[in-house]
């Protein structure tokens, strides 16, 4: 099909999809290779049936329970898009899927409603949680002030892209901005919730509004000299890479820029980084890992290896889903790995746990109180070998374990920002201690 501006994005995007369906063969690979299939307990249905259901569910949005629970239990692990021998991505058609049972189920109106309450409530989350640790000037830094969306004088070599939650543990996001500044990197950061991809209105079924939000955050992103943007939230980047992106291809032709996430962006760049490495790291670390985006558990684990001292231990636990919190579809199966890696790293005698990204890190940081072992972000201890440091406030707070306490240790940046105390502490209790999937005191 020859791109078409006069289209819609949804009529864009369904020719996309139908495509897809007429490319699959229907043999079945994507569901052999899927790790969801023996937790979410159909691993006795034939994965032809399965894949064959799940094509009539992108069509009518029905088909058989098997093929439902496929996917609705897809953590994005991406092991289905290297099954395909077809140029098939499964993991885009089980969106669709989810998409189409969206559709089914809700009226417009309904689905419209819910995409736009899920993102009342992460910005609400993202805002009062970065707040509680930064203060206006800091924030302006991760791209949370007026000021620093405006357009620069001189266009960047990057846009840096935060997406949204990552401002929960702003450390990290300011980590990755230290490091390009040391690299010599220019930069803009965008993100949080005034830059939203859409994935919130997407999963509620309504296209529409995730377009219009896809598409007017991409305007903003596509500011630099080198037309790469470097993203953080692995979330953002699947749906700006498998949905957004090319359907506005199929549209007017073009991509905007291309997307890298920056722990490959980082990899890339390692013999410009070692350098820079010139502190001694002495610890044995093993790396929390999630494959979902090609490439990047295998530059973490090449940047690791290159700071001086560290010492990389294989847990052999199993590596599924885009990040922790994509695991949340399959709850019991998510609590038994988060257990059986914590067990192991406390039997390897490892001194730290490291994870690559922010939703991990918010769920497994305060069982540093309970286990012998720390748990860090992976640019911790990049920063760290180079000179670079920034508290981990987030990890911090978590352990108190007390909303009012944490409430109390924050009165100064809560009456800084006008913040209402009492909500506050509700979206402490929700947000960041209900954060929780695995209870605490497991190790003690």
């Amino acid at each position: 099909m020859q791109p078409n501006s006069d289209i819609s994005f949804e009529t864009a995007l369904a020719g996309r999809v139908e495509d897809m369906l007429d490319a699959c063969t229907r043999c079945g690979k994507c569901v052999e290779a899927c790790p969801s299939v023996k937790p979410a307990g159909i691993a006795d249905a034939r994965s032809e049936d399965i894949i064959s259901g799940v094509l009539d569910i992108v069509r009518s949005g029905d088909g058989p329970e098997a093929s439902r629970t496929w996917a609705a239990s897809c953590m994005l692990s991406g092991d289905c898009i290297k099954a395909c021998d077809e140029g098939v991505n499964p993991r885009f058609l089980l969106a669709m899927a989810r998409l189409a049972i969206a559709k089914a189920d809700h009226e417009l109106p309904e689905r419209r409603r819910q995409g736009v309450e899920k993102y009342r409530d992460l910005g609400r989350d993202v805002t009062v949680l970065s707040q509680l640790q930064l203060d206006g000037e800091v924030l302006e830094r991760l791209g949370q002030k007026s000021a620093s969306v405006a357009t620069p004088a001189e266009a960047p070599d990057f846009v840096f892209y935060t997406g949204c939650n990552v401002l929960k543990t702003p450390h990290i996001a300011l980590l990755a901005l230290d490091i390009m500044d040391a690299l010599g990197v220019t930069y803009q950061v965008m993100g949080g919730p005034s830059h939203c991809c859409g994935i919130l209105q997407m999963r509620a079924g309504d296209i529409e509004m995730s377009a219009r939000m896809g598409a007017n955050s991409i305007e903003k992103l596509a500011q630099s000299k080198s037309g790469q943007v470097i993203s953080w939230c692995p979330s953002c980047y699947v749906q700006f890479t498998e949905t957004t992106l090319p359907t506005l291809e199929r549209q007017r032709g073009a991509r905007p820029f291309e997307m890298t996430p920056f722990i490959r962006f980082l990899g890339g760049r390692l013999a410009e980084l070692t350098p820079h490495l010139r502190r001694e790291v002495r610890m044995r670390v093993a790396l929390h890992r999630h494959p979902g985006v090609a490439g990047v558990m295998e530059a973490a684990t090449d940047i690791l290896q290159a700071i001086p001292g560290v010492e990389l231990v294989d847990l052999n636990q199993p590596a599924v889903g885009l990040q922790s919190v994509s695991l949340a579809v399959l709850p019991a199966f998510k609590r038994e790995l988060q257990l059986g890696e914590l067990e192991a790293a406390r039997d390897a005698g490892i001194d730290a746990l490291v994870t690559v990204y922010h939703s991990e890190h918010r769920e497994l940081c305060a069982h540093e109180r309970d286990w012998p072992f720390r748990i860090v972000n992976i640019l911790e201890i990049v920063g760290e070998s180079m000179g670079l440091n920034r508290e981990d406030r987030y990890k911090q707070l978590k352990i108190m374990q007390d909303a009012d306490q944490i409430i109390s240790e924050c009165r100064d940046l809560i009456a800084a920002h006008a913040l209402d105390a009492g909500k506050a502490r509700d979206v402490v209790v929700k947000a960041m201690l209900g954060d929780q999937p695995l209870p605490l005191n497991g190790g003690r």
